[in-house]
């Protein structure tokens, strides 16, 4: 499969600037797509390999994910990697969470990556070729206090890949999850500093990591690079967790 345009959604945050710059290098054009469009023109413009461009994107928004992929397509060409990144959360025991918080994070966290595959997928099938890697969560995977229904969201973006997966199969196209464990992010750090327990967290994290630190943006970009790449072609339906151990399942 050639070096297709890549969209990532999240385009301009710690973990999707990575995969931004992995995918670059690795030769696909990039559409960096974050709420900040400021801050995704500056992820862009910073993109060595083949390069990019930064577009305005709210995954929770049709009209602006319409927007965003034809903004895409004109400037860069059709989209062959899609990469749902975007997302958020903060730290609350069940009980103290609302109908509003719940929608907040099943809306960017579930319904955006199937709201954004549903408009790239058509084009894929119709290339008979494509890859999806959805970033999920080992929240999602095995659960985590405190974060009780971005776990619920993470985990049906699982079996949301896995399902993508069996159907597209068959048109060349494959899906598979990354999921990132504790991991060193200017979100993780804003929603610990929000806790009274926040940093008693990070230590106790740190310490429970198997490969003994939390993870960094780093470590994440190149597992999806993998997955979009053509050496992964015979990959799909698969979750992948990149935790430094802390999950083995």
């Amino acid at each position: 499969m050639p070096r297709g345009v890549a969209l990532v959604t999240g385009g301009a945050g710690a973990i999707g600037a990575a995969i931004c710059r992995a995918l670059a290098a690795a030769g696909h054009p990039c559409a960096v797509a974050d709420l900040s469009l400021e801050a995704a023109e500056t992820v862009a413009a910073g993109l060595a390999g083949a390069g990019g461009r930064g577009v305005a994107l709210d995954v929770t928004d049709p009209a602006s994910v319409e927007a965003a992929v034809a903004r895409s397509e004109t400037e860069l060409g059709p989209v062959d990697v899609l990469v749902s990144c975007a997302g958020w959360d903060e730290f609350r025991a069940f009980l103290d969470t609302d109908e509003a918080f719940s929608a907040k994070v099943l809306e960017i966290n579930l319904a955006g990556p199937i709201r954004i595959t549903r408009r790239v997928l058509p084009g894929m099938v119709e290339r008979e070729a494509g890859r999806i890697v959805n970033v999920a969560s080992d929240a999602g995977r095995v659960g985590s206090s405190m974060e009780s229904v971005y776990s619920a969201a993470k985990g049906g973006l699982v079996a949301f890949t896995k399902t993508i997966a069996r159907e597209m199969a068959r048109h060349g196209i494959t899906a598979n999850a990354v999921c990132p464990g504790p991991t060193d992010t200017p979100l993780f750090n804003d929603m610990a500093d929000a806790s009274p327990s926040g940093e008693r967290m990070r230590t106790a994290l740190a310490r429970a990591i198997p490969l003994g630190r939390l993870g960094v943006p780093e470590d994440v970009a190149p597992a999806v690079a993998f997955l979009a790449s053509d050496e992964a072609r015979f990959i799909t339906g698969q979750t992948l967790s990149v935790s430094g151990g802390l999950t083995m399942c």
